[in-house]
């Protein structure tokens, strides 16, 4: 096999006009005197002149906009939402915020709130704020209270959108 494409490797380069002179003089007498190197060089000429004859046909001037209007009437892939488990991704987002939370949580119960750089306290005593009247405040109130609404809201249409799933597969 290797011996058939050193020859084919050869004829082309003879084709080509890429040997050299003591080459080209060889596989003159090659062709000539050998009837496999002969209908070889003849079969790979007609390939050579093949390829330099015939013109390539161009697509026409509207071949993209033909291509996007054919694939246009075609069905597009449905959205990502329609295949992603979203119980798997609530199940990963629950992971990573329960490791994130813990390690926060092992953070501050490694410090020590009483030891200081030099030994002192921290200045402010935290015991002598009263935070009872910034809860007592109207504005809060009503701030909760609107979170409470926008959160009933949200729940709502999660339950309406469980809802029309349900409708669909039925």
């Amino acid at each position: 096999m290797s011996e058939q494409l050193t020859m084919e490797e050869r004829l082309w380069e003879y084709i080509d006009g890429m040997s050299t002179p003591e080459e080209k003089t060889v596989i003159d007498q090659l062709i000539e005197a050998n009837a496999e190197w002969r209908a070889k060089y003849g079969e790979l000429l007609e390939a050579h002149q093949l390829m330099f004859s015939s013109e390539l046909e161009e697509p026409s001037m509207r071949f993209t906009k033909n291509i996007m209007e054919e694939i246009a009437v075609l069905q597009i892939a449905p959205a990502a939402k329609s295949y992603i488990n979203k119980k798997i991704i609530w199940g990963i987002a629950i992971f990573f915020i329960t490791i994130i939370a813990g390690f926060l949580i092992y953070g501050i119960g490694q410090v020590k709130w009483s030891s200081g750089s030099d030994g002192t306290k921290i200045p402010v005593d935290f015991s002598k704020i009263d935070l009872s009247p910034m809860f007592n405040n109207t504005y809060i109130n009503i701030f909760m209270m609107l979170n409470v609404v926008l959160g009933l809201f949200l729940f709502d249409r999660y339950l309406a959108s469980k809802r029309r799933e349900r409708h669909k597969e039925a």
